[in-house]
């Protein structure tokens, strides 16, 4: 079963109005996407999504709920031209929930889970060309390092990389999991499982998350109407530092500008905070479904 994770607080954040244009970036189940609907009269819905076993299921559900709504088969990336292909150039809220899936994790042919063997592929979009088996088989010993140090933070990236290279081909989840776990003390095990972040460092790599996500946040806030809301739910603190940093910077002046009189527009914060610190999964939801332990939630409006 998936969980959509902080849904009734992303949900309410948003200020759903009934005649509003709402995006969901990250359809996925239908989870957020099904509550947004439920609150159209004569609003209208656009969700995006790469998986087409998603969207297959997510049509079906969201068709028993209204037809007033569209499932864009493309990556975020693409929101403004997307929208603008359709003739719209202003909506009312977006949502970007950056987990992936419980169905896609728990797809053994996805390659997604270090717990169970498979193919090594990773791929959001199933038709994308580059995956995991790409990125582990053909990156450089370098390349590698670069990664694991960047996406997972990892300090024994080198070494893990350098058995990476000397163990190819690699073709199965599995089969790198026993590369990791060779690559690292066992008393590591104790405090942290490399594993995990590594997997963790080899999907951002294999999408492109953190790019996608740095250059679509202030497309997204360019197309907000005013009072027009932005949530973002981030699991893991590289995407939180974006959506940060992204989100500060458009709620404050300039140092540039600081202290003038008169502001000029073009210098104006754009967006206001709704709230200052992330919202947090509630014990009770961490009970439920222990994914949600690392959930973040910023919101913000357009001012």
């Amino acid at each position: 079963m998936h969980y959509s994770v902080l849904l009734k607080e992303s949900i309410e954040l948003l200020s759903i109005k009934e005649n509003g244009i709402y995006v969901d970036c990250t359809l996925g189940y239908a989870g957020h996407s099904k509550e947004i609907l439920k609150r159209l009269k004569t609003g209208f819905l656009y969700a995006f999504d790469q998986d087409l076993e998603a969207i297959d299921y997510s049509k079906k559900v969201l068709s028993e709920i209204g037809d007033n709504f569209e499932i864009i088969h493309s990556n975020f990336s693409n929101l403004k031209s997307e929208l603008m292909e359709r003739g719209i150039t202003q909506v009312d809220g977006i949502l970007f929930d950056l987990g992936f899936s419980s169905p896609q994790i728990d797809n053994v042919d996805r390659g997604f889970s270090f717990m169970k063997d498979a193919t090594l592929d990773m791929r959001m979009d199933q038709t994308a060309k580059k995956s995991a088996y790409d990125v582990v088989n053909n990156y450089s010993q370098e390349e590698l390092t670069n990664i694991f140090y960047k996406y997972a933070e990892e300090k024994y990236s080198k070494s893990i990389a350098k058995n990476i290279v000397s163990s190819r081909p690699i073709k199965k989840t599995l089969e790198l999991v026993d590369i990791i776990k060779r690559s690292v003390p066992v008393s590591y095990y104790n405090t942290r499982h490399p594993e995990r972040v590594i997997f963790q460092a080899l999907r951002i790599e294999v999408n492109n998350e953190l790019g996608v996500l740095e250059n679509v946040l202030p497309d997204a806030i360019d197309l907000l109407k005013c009072e027009g809301r932005i949530a973002v739910i981030t699991f893991h603190s590289l995407e939180d530092r974006i959506v940060k940093h992204i989100f500060k910077n458009a709620s404050e002046v300039p140092e540039i500008v600081k202290g003038i009189p008169d502001i000029p527009d073009e210098y104006k914060p754009k967006i206001k905070l709704i709230n200052k610190k992330p919202i947090v999964a509630s014990s009770n939801e961490i009970n439920e479904n222990s994914r949600s332990k690392s959930a973040k939630l910023r919101v913000i409006e357009r001012v």
